[in-house]
């Protein structure tokens, strides 16, 4: 069986991958393209260069993908309104009166709603200005009663507020959020101060796609008055069948991450599989004929994708069930593996620059591992049999059968033929289906446990370099998730329906729903809980993720090729003993590579020999991270957004030590951290903490005084959970790592503090030859005072700038104290204290301080080898 659209789509792929280099033309691919073209027409009309012609058709497509790649990148409409933004003919510093259409009925979210509009047009500086481009509100719930206006899908909508181009945190590993967002078509981001602030605007323009997300409000609204007063089952049910996981809380979440189950509140291929087999069993139920059947399910498939709306996932899934259906209207047989290359192949014609997104990546390899390595292990193993169940009776069917099936077939007819003459006349027609049904149920339950162990292990290196997880509880976990999903799914939307037609038929239907989901989170819940089944990783090489692409590729080829084998030998030809010895140890290699991703044998990425302190960009908040020579590391703070607190188990904003410091930690090869320490309880230092103490192994907590604040009670009785030393440390405590000399210069008083306060920051002073870095958390005048009347050792080459650059901090006699060269604030962009302080800056530069801010310059490395200091920043190559 030939495989035209895998090689056609790898080759497409390959062309968009090299399109992306900023250095190439439109024309050389257009040039390139034409030549191969015209090569390979050239050598097919000669029936001796097949192979060289089909050569020049793959480097054709190679082309053509990179055109296509270099022509999207090229393609920005001039009214696109982050290019407005960004070129300065908007100006974003002040509230602006946006208008636009809703896209989608406003999404109602645990602690307030948020609204997209698709732009028209934006007033600034006394004229309108005609834009194009996604703007996504947040408007946060007061405390005294919100009224919301009535708005759906398709309003006319007039806003007044202050918009933003989503920033990217500027540390490796971080998470390309702005390229998230533009994906969706998403380009501004803004919060309403009030729901007053927005309002109607003209005639609703209603299209097709509006009322698609007018009915999928209107599905959300059913769905929560069917299922009312079940809020987590409500959840997933919102996630699995809608594809809304705004109220599936931090904690549900992470047991559905840590069973490897959290795809099935993704709706994706498993929900659309489930729906269109469904509908399909139902349409033959009803004896429609087979292109009755194939209308209706792609009409019902259409419906759902228009309603959750276009996401990869769905639109792989919807395209092959499309290929399928038409295929098999024809009576023709349909490669899975080419079904699956020519959905992909598609998807990257309309967007090339799909292939570097996470969710297309994860989408299409785990519909290629089932494609190339389960379906035809499937076919080698439990197929035969399960074919050799039909007709067992009908003995003129037996030569149709490999010789292994035709004696199963045999052995089983006897016994049943055996069990007819003992049971009563009227029950011996029992007999067969007593022994095939029993078989029957055992071979769909190993195929499903082949199938969860190969979607497991292919994914497994895309898993770790994108979520950071290992889970041994995950293929038999996602067998019963699975199960549970195939049922949920269709019982779910048919008691949507039946909201619409008779509403006892609607409860009783979502009864059955909701004890099925209800065993679902049990059985989640369940093997979340079991011990050391799931951890955190680094992301491992990109060379090793080839090697074992490349081995699990090699796989597949001996496994597809074994099952083609298979057929022939039907025949009496071939022999595949050798091809099998082979296979089998391909895949203990691609095992043996799967344990090495998941232990992450690597080393970490740290200069052995150096003294590092990298001050990341977590906006406003503080986070730096020290390795010693001797490669011990510490974490000094973890940053927190504000505003971004948990309430109720759910985060209202990023999380700050999951999506950012845990990435950066991970981008450098760390799985254990020897000392987190804690400087003082301000949200913006301690919220990220709860993250890293989850994700790492860690040796000791230190922290200065204790704080009567719930997150530092809170984050001590984590660390104790989790058998992590604290120590306390005070003023005049030191150590000695490898030769560099530490010493605690604040706070003083070790006794507990009424509240979490600037001025009970730990203050570290490190000492690595003739260099020395100062790390003074949020110290305030005051303690600056007291630090420099009482003749401390201040003195710093490096100082990270105390309280975020406020007028509060930097006085001049600390700064003739300290002397720094260098000197970093960690500050968030655009941030509502207006950090940091123009006078605290002025100060600085006034005495040729050389100073950085990450929110200009991302995450700043200062590293030392004892007799000299290297600066680097992550967004321009500072060197100092």
């Amino acid at each position: 069986m030939k495989l035209p659209a895998l090689w056609l789509g790898l080759a497409f792929a390959s062309g968009i991958a090299a399109g992306k280099f900023p250095h190439t033309r439109p024309t050389l691919w257009i040039t390139a393209a034409t030549l191969a073209i015209l090569m390979g027409l050239f050598l097919a009309s000669l029936w001796k260069k097949i192979v060289a012609a089909g050569i020049c058709a793959l480097v054709a497509w190679f082309a053509l993908g990179a055109l296509a790649m270099q022509l999207e990148r090229r393609n920005v409409a001039l009214d696109d309104v982050a290019g407005l933004v960004e070129s300065g003919k908007i100006d974003t510093s002040q509230a602006l009166r946006w208008r636009g259409i809703l896209r989608e009925d406003p999404e109602r979210l645990p602690w307030g709603v948020r609204y997209t509009i698709d732009l028209a047009s934006v007033e600034a500086e006394g004229r309108t200005i005609v834009v194009r481009g996604g703007l996504r509100l947040n408007y946060y719930f007061g405390h005294n009663g919100d009224t919301l206006p009535q708005l759906r899908a398709g309003d006319r909508v007039e806003a007044l507020c202050r918009a933003r181009i989503p920033r990217n945190y500027q540390d490796p590993g971080a998470f390309d959020e702005r390229g998230f967002l533009e994906r969706q078509n998403i380009e501004l981001l803004g919060t309403l101060r009030s729901t007053e602030l927005i309002e109607t605007d003209g005639p609703a323009n209603v299209s097709i796609a509006r009322r698609f997300a007018r009915a999928r409000g209107d599905l959300l609204s059913r769905l929560d008055h069917l299922y009312s007063g079940q809020p987590q089952r409500t959840s997933v049910l919102r996630a699995m069948l809608l594809g809304d996981r705004n109220f599936v809380n931090s904690e549900l979440a992470e047991s559905f991450q840590k069973t490897a189950a959290f795809h099935v509140l993704v709706v994706a291929g498993l929900h659309v599989g489930a729906l269109a087999v469904f509908v399909f069993w139902l349409c033959r139920l009803l004896r429609l004929p087979l292109g009755a059947t194939t209308v209706v399910t792609l009409v019902v498939l259409a419906g759902y994708l228009g309603v959750v709306q276009e996401r990869p996932p769905i639109l792989r899934a919807a395209l092959m069930t499309a290929i399928f259906l038409f295929a098999r209207l024809l009576f023709r047989r349909v490669a899975l593996v080419n079904t699956v290359a020519l959905a992909a192949l598609i998807l990257l014609i309309a967007r090339p620059d799909e292939v570097f997104d996470a969710s297309y990546q994860l989408s299409f390899l785990a519909a290629g591992v089932i494609a190339g390595l389960a379906v035809p292990w499937i076919d080698r193993t439990s197929s035969p049999i399960r074919r050799a169940l039909e007709h067992i009776g009908d003995v003129t069917r037996d030569r149709l059968h490999s010789p292994r099936a035709t004696q199963f077939r045999l052995d089983l007819r006897a016994a049943a033929n055996g069990l007819a003459l003992r049971l009563p006349k009227r029950l011996s027609a029992l007999a067969e289906p007593l022994f095939a049904v029993p078989v029957r149920v055992g071979l769909r339950l190993w195929e499903v446990v082949l199938l969860s162990f190969c979607i497991q292990l292919g994914m497994m290196p895309l898993l770790a370099l994108y979520f950071h997880r290992v889970s041994l509880s995950g293929p038999a976990s996602n067998v019963l998730a699975v199960l549970l999903t195939t049922l949920i799914v269709p019982l779910g939307f048919l008691s949507l329906v039946a909201t619409y037609v008779w509403s006892a038929l609607a409860a009783a239907i979502a009864k059955v729903t909701g004890l099925l989901v209800a065993v679902l989170l049990s059985c989640v819940g369940w093997f979340s809980s079991l011990p050391r089944m799931s951890w955190r990783i680094p992301e491992p090489p990109q060379w090793f993720l080839a090697v074992f692409m490349a081995i699990l590729i090699c796989l597949a080829a001996l496994a597809w090729l074994a099952a083609q084998q298979l057929e022939r030998n039907r025949t009496g030809t071939g022999n595949i003993r050798k091809r099998r010895t082979l296979e089998w140890l391909t895949l203990a290699a691609l095992l043996a590579a799967a344990v090495v991703v998941g232990t992450y044998p690597f080393g970490p990425g740290l200069a052995r020999g150096k003294l590092e302190a990298t001050v990341l960009d977590v906006g406003q908040g503080d986070s730096i991270f020290v390795a010693f020579p001797d490669g011990r590391t510490m974490l000094i703070d973890g940053g927190g957004a504000a505003g971004a607190e948990r309430v109720g188990g759910y985060q209202s904003g990023i999380d700050v030590g999951e999506q950012v410091v845990s990435p950066y930690l991970w981008s450098r090869g760390i799985k254990k951290l020897d000392v987190v320490l804690l400087s003082h309880a301000h949200h913006d230092h301690i919220d990220g903490l709860r993250a890293v103490l989850n994700n790492f192994r860690v040796g000791e907590l230190w922290v200065g005084r204790d704080e009567n604040a719930p997150a530092y009670r809170a984050l001590l009785a984590q660390a104790t959970a989790r058998h992590v030393k604290i120590v306390h440390q005070e003023q005049g405590e030191v150590f000695n790592w490898d030769g560099v000399e530490g010493q605690i210069l604040w706070p003083a008083d070790p006794t507990e503090a009424p509240a979490a306060a600037n001025n009970d920051s730990v203050v570290l002073r490190l000492e690595d030859g003739k260099i020395r870095f100062l790390l003074p958390g949020d110290i305030e005048k005051q303690v600056e005072s007291t630090l420099t009347r009482e003749h401390d050792p201040l003195g710093a080459d490096f100082l990270k700038v105390p309280h975020h650059g406020s007028k509060t901090s930097s006085t001049e006699p600390f700064l003739d104290a300290v002397a720094p060269r260098i000197a970093v604030i960690s500050v968030g962009e655009g941030n509502s204290y207006a950090l940091p302080n123009a006078e605290t800056v002025e100060r600085y530069h006034a005495k040729n301080i050389k100073l950085l801010q990450t929110d200009q310059a991302g995450a700043v490395t200062a590293s030392t080898d004892g007799r000299t200091l290297t600066v680097r920043a992550f967004v321009s190559a500072q060197v100092r």
